[in-house]
């Protein structure tokens, strides 16, 4: 991949104060298809049909069709999976894991049969909202830009060579990173600092403003990722029911951050020598959004049902933590090996940055359709503009908008759209069969990098762009006088191009700079799920 930009362009970009991966915003922004196995079997398109608890997560007013009481819970086994293809080789990583994903209820009340007000219902919900397990791995070599190789030591250079010539000139004569409180400074890149003491990059001899890889050789690379944790999800709604037509419900929701992630790359090159570097991070924190949801029932003889909802960004409270290791082997002048170990923990251990971060607004549109008591279709669609998405610094440091990340996310990010498709047929009234479907769109444009400006704490430079996602459902349910049982399939898979970093390089004759990666990484991701839910209504 390659994307030309002009220079005035490429020195905005490394103006920042802090840094936060878009990526990671991304991840948390997303929501899986998740809640009760009926939710799940019929693909999430009861906005409109209402009367399951998870419908409050999607069109609060779903919660206003119920008329009597509700409790129940679901838990699920899964098997993710994930194909990655570079060159020629392959790779395939499994993982498998039981969760606990959903536990609610609902409170109905009923006001009278001649009053406008029908029902005043109340409801909560937990749900696991996304899911972020992940293992991948690659390998290969990376290439080169007519002659300069591809690799990640030129994107340690680059970030060394961008905070000497444009930002730490304001502050000081020059920009030493040989000392080891460089990790503890808010101006200091990592990648550039664990390079240059690692010894892959070193200062040019003419001009001490510039650094390169000491090491002009095209690398072989292998890259290793482990992701862990998720987002929970904690819904409160109260809901109306207005003469049987007219549904209203409200959602305030809270949210739970725990994820972390582990990633080891490797260059090696012809001479043996090379590095490892070993990143591990983490981010906690919660967050709270409000949902507004109406159903309205537009022809009174008419079992038609149309639905509208919105959803506020939410607002995240959040810390990232890292740390970074790197070990590199070398032949030294006299023709022996040795190894330079870089561990950032030893200085100052887990680095912590405190943002915050709004996610896109969302807007859906549902409509549902009963058959007698026998069978019920069900319909969405929703949007968000992933590019409006907005950091800011935290109150103790003003407050303010983070402006390179912010515009990292309108350059790279776009709006993504959401189908889908559900139906439930009774075979008699006690069991029901379920087919869903979900189709969603990309939120990354085509040309999106993983850009670290000069004053990251990030060392983990992989990013993957991820494409359309499809989502495949079916289920079955029993129905007694109260208890009842679903049990429900999902398959979920996408598409993604992987890379381990990037790349800038300037052409010396027109003062253009190319934004190049390694060719793309081929990666299927799957995720097989079986839900159970259990519950009573009484």
């Amino acid at each position: 991949m390659k994307k030309i930009i002009t220079l005035a362009c490429a020195l905005s970009c490394i103006i920042g104060a802090s840094a936060q991966s878009i990526y990671d915003a991304v991840k948390l922004a997303e929501k899986d298809l998740n809640g009760t196995a009926r939710f799940v079997g019929m693909g999430g398109a009861m906005g409109a049909l209402g009367g399951d608890i998870t419908t409050m997560g999607t069109n609060p007013a779903g919660i206003g069709i119920y008329r009597s009481n509700d409790v129940m819970t679901s838990f699920s086994f899964s098997a993710y999976g994930a194909e990655s293809k570079y060159d020629s080789e392959t790779f395939n990583n499994d993982k498998n894991r039981w969760s606990f994903d959903n536990i609610g209820f609902v409170f109905s009340t009923k006001v009278g049969n001649e009053t406008p007000l029908r029902y005043v219902n109340f409801g909560f919900n937990y749900k696991r909202s996304k899911s972020l397990y992940k293992n991948m791995s690659m390998a290969g070599f990376m290439g080169v830009y007519g002659d300069r190789p591809v690799s990640q030591a030129n994107y340690m250079a680059q970030q060394a060579t961008d905070a000497a010539k444009y930002v730490w000139d304001a502050y000081r004569e020059h920009l030493d990173y040989s000392k080891k409180g460089i990790y503890s400074d808010n101006e200091a890149g990592w990648l550039g600092a664990i390079g240059f003491q690692g010894g892959m990059i070193e200062r040019d001899g003419a001009d001490i403003d510039l650094y390169h890889p000491l090491n002009y050789g095209e690398p072989y690379s292998t890259f290793n990722s482990s992701e862990q944790g998720g987002v929970g999800e904690y819904d409160f709604n109260i809901a109306f029911n207005i003469s049987d037509r007219v549904y209203l419900g409200v959602t305030v929701g809270a949210y739970d951050v725990n994820y972390k992630k582990f990633s080891g790359y490797d260059e090696s090159y012809d001479n043996k020598e090379g590095y490892l570097l070993d990143s591990y991070s983490k981010i906690k924190g919660s967050g709270f959004d409000v949902k507004l949801g109406a159903i309205i029932r537009p022809f009174e003889n008419s079992p038609f049902r149309v639905g509208f909802a919105v959803h506020t960004p939410v607002f995240y409270k959040l810390t990232y933590a890292t740390s970074a290791r790197m070990t590199t082997d070398y032949i030294t002048s006299k023709g022996d090996w040795d190894r330079i170990i870089v561990d950032t923990y030893d200085y100052v251990g887990d680095m912590e940055r405190d943002y915050r971060l709004n996610t896109p607004w969302l807007f859906n549109v549902n409509m549902g359709y009963t058959v007698g008591s026998s069978l019920a279709l069900g319909m969405e669609y929703e949007y968000e503009d992933y590019s409006t998405m907005k950091f800011k610094y935290p109150g103790n440091e003003g407050g303010g908008d983070m402006e390179f990340e912010t515009a990292e996310a309108k350059n790279c990010l776009k709006g993504t759209h959401t189908f889908r498709l559900g139906a439930e047929y009774k075979v008699i009234p006690q069991f029901a069969f379920r087919l869903g479907y979900n189709y969603t769109s990309s939120a990354f444009n085509d040309e999106a990098v993983k850009y670290l400006p000069s004053n990251s704490i990030m060392t983990d430079t992989d990013f993957s762009n991820k494409m359309s996602q499809n989502v495949f459902t079916l289920g079955i349910g029993y129905r007694g006088s109260m208890f009842y049982a679903d049990l429900a399939y999902k398959f979920s898979a996408y598409k993604e191009d992987f890379y381990p970093f990037f790349n800038e390089f300037q052409d010396t004759k027109s003062g253009e700079w190319a934004l190049v990666t390694p060719q793309a990484t081929k990666v299927t991701n799957t995720r097989s799920q079986v839900l159970m839910t259990l519950g009573l209504r009484f």
